[in-house]
């Protein structure tokens, strides 16, 4: 008689000896590195939830490799490399990203000084021109200056790893593009791509240049403009429209005045060969919503191919605090408006203006300063737009989200006076704001035509964290 007793089978057997082939760890027996990598896949609040877990997680989630590769994930790896390519050897070691990363989310403080010059050449003062930040220079060109004249003029100054707060500007013979103002000159890796402008006869541009800076032996820094082939499409001819990157080869244009003092409202795309040599420009044509038309407005690149646009002068000469995105992954680019209601909160968001700069900080917020209102009242205030609280009120809707997302900074030091159509531009790593010129009140008669003053000082205003 057989046994009734039998042998356990191979399937058992097998599972009480050893694992299946297909056995995974669980998540507090994987290493440091695939712990961080799927860390960085979650939201900052889903990070600390985490951290809350055991003794071990909390550990992790506070370690400084993990913060440095959140700040990278958020801020982009050439800013974080820019902020410590910019610190002391001493001062490199010192980096706590955790607490950085805390205080550039609550910063709320901005120093500012007026740069002197060694020997007392300085361009002279301006308006409506561009300045930007390229290979540790700032390079400013054309402009427009007291009686109406265009100015076109190119000049640098370098400021590099050790700035003492003290530089020398100086006029380079570059074969420039013709003299104008109302232009925009927007910065791709170590070029710069200026596209259209005014002039002194009042005739619109739409000619597209390609400056590259040439640094030389003993910081000795020139720039060389070229006339980009852009046939057949190109935009209508105008100045006072806004523009930004969005990618290392493309920039996006809008509005402005076009002919016969129109202000526009139309998109354009200007995509880059590798080289800089060619170009072509396309319109998103028959976008339905889009901003009305403006100009003297900012548009701004957030990240993840999207871009912000505020304020500006609108077609009725009223002056405009409306925010649009536009998002560009879509295979049909799109604008919306992000409409929201702070009246019942005075002073939560900034008043209208137009000429006004605006630009990404660390953090990857955008900040707002200066600029005019329809009484031609200039201002002196710093806004920061938070992206983040941006991103999640268009998402959710919350209020809670809203009230984040406007915040008005402190000032100290040497501030700049009110002022508007100034040039402005950000340091690689998003921490220094320089800016020049503009247009600010007389002290005969203030905020009238006649009154106006044109300014040539350089200030620097830093983030205080």
């Amino acid at each position: 008689m057989a046994s009734t007793s039998s042998s356990p089978s191979p399937s058992s057997s097998y599972s009480s000896a050893s694992p299946p082939s297909y056995y995974s760890p669980t998540i507090s027996q994987m290493n440091q590195d695939h712990l961080i990598s799927i860390l960085l896949l979650l939201p900052l609040d889903s990070i600390i939830s985490f951290s809350i877990t055991c003794r071990k997680f909390r550990s992790l989630a506070s370690s400084n490799i993990l913060w440095e590769e959140i700040c990278r994930r958020d801020w982009g790896s050439g800013v974080v490399d820019a902020m410590i390519s910019s610190a002391s050897l001493q001062d490199r070691g010192e980096f706590y990203w955790k607490r950085i990363y805390q205080r550039i989310s609550q910063m709320g403080l901005l120093f500012c000084r007026r740069l002197s010059t060694t020997d007392g050449i300085l361009p002279r003062p301006r308006a409506s021109h561009s300045l930007n930040f390229v290979s540790d220079c700032l390079v400013l060109f054309g402009g427009g200056c007291e009686g109406g004249r265009h100015l076109d003029d190119t000049w640098v100054a370098h400021v590099g790893d050790g700035f003492d707060r003290v530089l020398r500007w100086k006029q380079v013979n570059s074969g420039t593009p013709s003299g104008r103002f109302g232009h925009t000159c927007t910065m791709l890796g170590k070029a710069l791509v200026l596209f259209g402008g005014i002039n002194d006869n009042g005739i619109r541009h739409n000619d597209t240049w390609v400056g590259e800076v040439i640094q030389e032996e003993s910081l000795v820094t020139t720039i060389s403009w070229s006339l980009l082939d852009v046939e057949p499409l190109l935009p209508p001819a105008r100045g006072a429209h806004a523009a930004c990157y969005i990618g290392d080869r493309q920039i996006v244009i809008h509005g402005g005045i076009g002919l016969y003092g129109l202000r526009l409202s139309d998109t354009w795309l200007l995509e880059l060969s590798n080289n800089l040599r060619f170009a072509r420009w396309q319109q998103f044509a028959h976008i339905r919503p889009s901003p009305p038309p403006r100009s003297g407005h900012s548009i701004t690149c957030i990240g993840d191919k999207r871009i912000v646009l505020f304020g500006g002068r609108g077609s009725g000469y009223e002056v405009l605090n409306d925010l649009w995105i536009l998002d560009l992954k879509d295979p049909f680019p799109k604008w919306s408006e992000l409409k929201y209601d702070l009246s019942n909160s005075p002073g939560a968001m900034p008043l209208p203006r137009v000429g006004h700069s605006a630009m990404t900080i660390l953090g990857g917020k955008v900040l707002i300063y200066g600029g005019e209102d329809s009484q031609r009242h200039r201002k002196d205030d710093f806004w920061v737009l938070d992206v983040g609280a941006l991103s999640r009120f268009q998402a959710t809707g919350l209020e809670k989200n809203l009230q984040k997302m406007w915040k008005k900074l402190g000032i100290e030091g040497q501030c700049p006076n009110c002022r508007s159509f100034h040039g402005a531009c950000m340091d690689r790593a998003g921490l220094r704001l320089f800016v020049f010129g503009g247009m600010v009140d007389s002290m005969v008669h203030p905020a009238e035509a006649y009154g106006l003053n044109f300014d040539g000082e350089l200030y620097l205003i830093e983030l205080v964290f």
